[in-house]
C-alpha cells in the first residue's frame, strides 16, 4: 500500500488567493461528513486539495470574483485528476465565537459578510477556526486521481504520498507574512481569542 499524506479539501479560489499571497488564512467549521461533525486541526501541515462544485461567485468580494472564474478554466464535471500545487504550515488556529469578533477580520480575506457569517452560525455552539497558514508553492505542481473517498464535505482526505515533490518556495518572504500575521493578530487583541501557537 502505499504511503499516504494528509491534504484539507477547500474552494480552488481560495487556494489561489493563498497562491497569489492575497490572504493567508481560511475559515474552518468542519464538514457534514466529518467523523465528528466538528472541524479538528489533525495535523499543522498539509496539501491543499482543491474543490470546484459549491463555489458560488457572490460569496467573494466583488474584487475577488475573478478568483472563481479563473478557477473554473481549470475544471470541468467530466475531470478525474485534481492538480495540487500548495503545502501549508498552520502558525496560529484562531477561535472565533461571536460576529464582533468576526468583522475585525473583515479586511484580511476575500469573502463576503455573508460567507463569514454563515460560517460562524453554522454549528452555532462551535467555535469558527481561523488558520493562519504559511503557504509554500510546489516546484512541479501534480496531477493526482480523483477517488470516491475524495467525494463529499469533508475537511481531510489522505492522498498518495509518492505524488508530491519536497522542494517548496514560500509564497511570501519571512517579513511580509509576519506583518500580514500581525495583521490579522493585531485586529483581534482587543477580543479574549484563544490563539494557538503551533510550531
Amino acid at each position: 500500500m502505499n504511503k499516504q499524506v494528509i491534504a484539507l479539501k477547500e474552494w480552488a479560489s481560495a487556494i489561489r488567493a493563498l497562491e497569489q499571497g492575497q490572504q493567508i488564512l481560511l475559515m474552518r467549521k468542519g464538514g457534514i461528513v466529518e467523523e465528528t461533525r466538528d472541524f479538528e486541526l489533525k495535523v499543522n501541515a498539509f496539501y491543499l486539495y482543491p474543490t470546484y462544485e459549491h463555489q458560488r461567485r457572490e460569496l467573494l468580494k466583488p474584487e475577488y470574483r475573478h478568483l472563481v472564474d479563473e478557477s473554473m478554466q481549470d475544471w470541468s464535471p467530466e475531470q478525474n485528476t485534481a492538480t495540487i500545487r500548495l503545502y501549508a504550515e498552520v502558525t496560529d488556529d484562531l477561535e472565533i465565537y461571536d460576529q464582533q469578533q468576526l468583522d475585525r477580520l473583515r479586511d484580511t480575506h476575500i469573502w463576503t459578510d455573508t460567507f463569514a457569517e454563515e460560517r460562524l452560525r453554522w454549528k452555532k455552539k462551535n467555535p469558527l477556526h481561523v488558520l493562519i497558514l504559511r503557504v509554500y508553492i510546489i516546484e512541479r505542481p501534480v496531477d493526482i486521481p480523483i477517488e470516491e473517498q475524495y467525494i463529499g464535505c469533508k475537511s481531510w482526505i489522505s492522498i498518495p504520498s509518492g505524488s508530491v515533490t519536497s522542494e517548496l518556495t514560500p509564497v511570501l518572504d519571512a517579513a511580509e507574512f509576519e506583518r500580514m500575521r500581525s495583521v490579522v493578530l493585531q485586529s483581534l487583541q482587543e477580543q479574549n481569542i484563544p490563539d494557538i501557537k503551533l510550531d
